[in-house]
Parts: structure tokens; C-alpha cells; sequence
């Protein structure tokens, strides 16, 4: 199983996971190409190798318009910009991103949004991303979503998260670290203060781990195939820098959530639109079946299969969204096959394939979005697409 482990002991920014997984590609510097190629208004990306403490790594620069905001004002103090998640999505859905990745995006802008409503006590609706909303904070979650793609890892370990201490100074004044946002997004996550002075994750980093991590912890035993130094700004008496490393672990199991509740009085239109919702929130499965409830009545059993550091929010979902008024919980553990992702040029443009292999079987299945394209713009069946891409 690929598996990618996150050490965060100097916390973690936007850019700075973006530079650690940059050093696990093969090619960084055609990724930066690629990352410039999105056009993201009035954005560009440049890598740098830095040393910090006798440790090599890369700095990621994000200009706009040119110029290059400060960590504090990247972060904090974005007085003169108001962009609202409609504005944001508007953006996100032009770069033309694989579908996955733009979910992952607007996920990750989700978390800070309902942090900060949290925090400032007012709707969703009425947030304005007045610090963590400018075009440099969606180049920043767009490259980790678009790395995190790439990289396409089975399991996302990541360390307990060093916030750092003392104050932190944003647009609303004097507060202590963890930022409020921060604190809030990192809620049920391990996280430590210590002796460094000064903010070491970042809103925007702590959205990114609580999104991609599919557990907080030690590192895993696994076969180390890349390692990554993603340097910040700022200098401290110890290296400042996430590092990400990339290999292989024999474990093939994991443990997931099942969210379960029974239902009676919802339409089918509903439990497909509830079911939409959970997905859309990253949920690893959902699935219905049909059962018998009280008085004869027939029903619904709702099901979700979830990470265990997303509970609460797909339990919010859950009663958000369907009729119940209780959900179920189980641990279970899954046993899966280790996964890649191969994308094949073919005449018809770029067709990912899935591969599977353990315990002794070995399967593939093309990416069923990539062949439903193809037939289209061809005007012929999926299983023809099949047969001319096998044949090739």
C-alpha cells in the first residue's frame, strides 16, 4: 500500500506542504509548469531551495500581481479582500481541474468557512474571506489538492500538529495561538503547544490536514521511496518545514466508520439528494437498503462509511439532510487491495486506469468518466471504447 506520512513537529502552511510534496515528484519543476499553466488570476508559482538548520529543501513563492504577501498577511490580515465561497467556487470552477481535485478544493475551503462562521457567530452565507480568501490561498489549497491527486497515496498519516505559542497578530487584533480558526478546525485532531514563539499552523494548513488525513499518529512502518522538505519563512531555532514521506507499508487494513440511521418518511428524490450531499463530503461509501420498520412500514437503512476524524461532520450530514432523528455508530475494520492510478496516452487523450493486486488477485478497471468522454465525442458505446483502447 502506498502511504504518505506527514510530519508536522514545526506545524503547517499552505506553502509549505506544497513545497513537501513537490520534492516527492519525480519532476517538480514540469509540476511548477503545470501549476502556472492553471491561470489563476494574477498568480505564479516559484520554487527555490532553501536551507534551514543544515537542511536542504524547497520554498514555494505564490506572487500576485507580482507582488508576494507576508506570512502574517497571507494568513491574517486581509483587510482589503472580501471574497465570499460563491466568489470562491466561481474561481475554482474555471481552472479546469479534474473533478476530484476541484471537490477536494471546495472541501477544504468548507472546513474554513464553518470555522469561521464558528468563530465570528454569523452564517455561513454571510463569511467573507477577508483572511484566508485571496488568490494566493487558493493557489496554495489548489497545488496540495492537485499534488495530493498526483500522488494518489492509500493511506495519509499524519503526525500530532505543533501550533506553536504566545500571540499572533491578524485584522481583528491581538490573539492567542492557536488562531481561533485554527483551534476550531483542528478540533479532535492531537495537536501540542511548546516553547517556539509564534503561529506554526496556519488556517489554511489545518484545513489541508483535515481534509486529507486518514489518521493522526506515529509513522507507520513502511519502505521510504521519497522524502520531502516544504521550508517556511520564517527562521526558528528549529527547522521550519513539513516533512512528507512517501513509501510503501505492507499494512493492508484501516479502520472506518459506519454511520448508519433508518428512515420512513423520505422520498426517493431525497435519500438520492441526501446521498449526493455525503459524497460530495467526502464520504468513502454510502449506500441504502431497503428494510421492514415499525408497524410494517417499509423503509430505508442509510449507511455511510467515513474516516473516524470526520464523524462529526458526517453525522451533521446525516440529520441535515434525511429525517432521522438518531444515528448509529460502528467501528469496523477493511482489508483492501493495494491501488495505483496509470494514465495511458491514447489517440483519444489522456485514460487513467485503476489497478488492484493482494492476496493474490490482480484486476484493472479504466476510469469510467475517461471512457464515458471518449464515447461521446465519439458517438459510440462504452464497451467500444474498451475494446479500441485494448487494442491499441
Amino acid at each position: 500500500m502506498k502511504a504518505l506520512y506527514l510530519d508536522c513537529s514545526m506545524g503547517a502552511a499552505g506553502d509549505m506542504l506544497t513545497a513537501a510534496l513537490l520534492e516527492l515528484l519525480p519532476d517538480p519543476d514540469e509540476f511548477i509548469a503545470r501549476l502556472n499553466a492553471l491561470s489563476i488570476p494574477g498568480v505564479r508559482f516559484r520554487k527555490e531551495t532553501v536551507t534551514k538548520c543544515g537542511i536542504s529543501g524547497t520554498h514555494i513563492s505564490v506572487t500576485v500581481h507580482g507582488g508576494e504577501e507576508s506570512e502574517d498577511m497571507r494568513e491574517h490580515n486581509r483587510e482589503h479582500h472580501h471574497s465570499s465561497m460563491r466568489e470562491i467556487e466561481h474561481i475554482v470552477s474555471h481552472l479546469n481541474l479534474p473533478e476530484k481535485v476541484e471537490k477536494d478544493v471546495l472541501a477544504v475551503y468548507g472546513l474554513i468557512t464553518q470555522a469561521e462562521s464558528h468563530v465570528h457567530g454569523v452564517p455561513v452565507t454571510d463569511i467573507h474571506f477577508h483572511e484566508v480568501g485571496t488568490m494566493d490561498a487558493i493557489a496554495d489549497v489548489t497545488a496540495v489538492c492537485l499534488l495530493m491527486n498526483e500522488l494518489a497515496p492509500d493511506e495519509v498519516v499524519v503526525s500530532p500538529v505543533h501550533v506553536g505559542s504566545g500571540q499572533v497578530k491578524c485584522a481583528h487584533g491581538i490573539l492567542s495561538v492557536p488562531a481561533p480558526a485554527t483551534a476550531y478546525i483542528l478540533k479532535d485532531v492531537p495537536i501540542y503547544g511548546g516553547s517556539i514563539k509564534g503561529e506554526l499552523c496556519t488556517p489554511t494548513g489545518a484545513a489541508l490536514l483535515k481534509h486529507f488525513a486518514m489518521r493522526f499518529g506515529d509513522m507507520p512502518v513502511m519502505k521510504t521511496s521519497a522524502i520531502g522538505y516544504g521550508m517556511g519563512k520564517k527562521d526558528f531555532e528549529a527547522a521550519n518545514c513539513v516533512r512528507a514521506m512517501l513509501g510503501e507499508t505492507n499494512d493492508k487494513s484501516d479502520t472506518v466508520l459506519e454511520l448508519s440511521c433508518n428512515v420512513d418518511d423520505m422520498t426517493a428524490e431525497a435519500i438520492a439528494f441526501a446521498t449526493e450531499r455525503l459524497f460530495e463530503g467526502g464520504a468513502n461509501e454510502v449506500y441504502t437498503v431497503p428494510i421492514g420498520m415499525k408497524k410494517s412500514r417499509p423503509g430505508t437503512l442509510i449507511r455511510v462509511m467515513c474516516k473516524e476524524q470526520d464523524r462529526e461532520k458526517f453525522i451533521g450530514l446525516l440529520f441535515r439532510h434525511t429525517t432521522t432523528i438518531g444515528v448509529r455508530e460502528a467501528v469496523t475494520h477493511r482489508y483492501v487491495l493495494d491501488r495505483r492510478i496509470e494514465t495511458l496516452n491514447t489517440p483519444y487523450g489522456e485514460v487513467r486506469r485503476k489497478v488492484s493486486s493482494g492476496y493474490g488477485v490482480s484486476r484493472a478497471k479504466y476510469e469510467y468518466d475517461d471512457l464515458s468522454r471518449i464515447a461521446k465525442e465519439r458517438n459510440i458505446s462504452l464497451d467500444d471504447v474498451k475494446k479500441d483502447i485494448e487494442s491499441l
